[in-house]
């Protein structure tokens, strides 16, 4: 397992992002909706965090996350409801 204490991402997070990337098109593909997609991914990436972090560490990663969600940094313009 990679460690990021130094600050800097592991070499292999691209691949790993190129892997979800194609199984989020592979399940789109298989018209399975956005939110149950979404939910499957967040599960899965909530489970492997159990596995490799404290609880307390796991609460920081998903603080960051929810700073990024009220900062509007997932929304692009495009992505944008009408």
């Amino acid at each position: 397992m990679s460690d990021w204490s130094e600050g800097a991402p592991p070499a292999d997070l691209s691949h790993a992002g190129a892997v979800v990337d194609k199984a989020i098109e592979f399940m789109a593909g298989q018209n399975i909706g956005a939110l149950a997609i979404a939910s499957a991914l967040l599960g899965g990436a909530l489970e492997m965090l159990g596995r490799t972090l404290e609880d307390g560490a796991i609460v920081k990663v998903l603080e960051n996350a929810i700073a990024s969600v009220q900062a509007g940094e997932l929304r692009r313009e495009d992505n944008q409801p009408n």
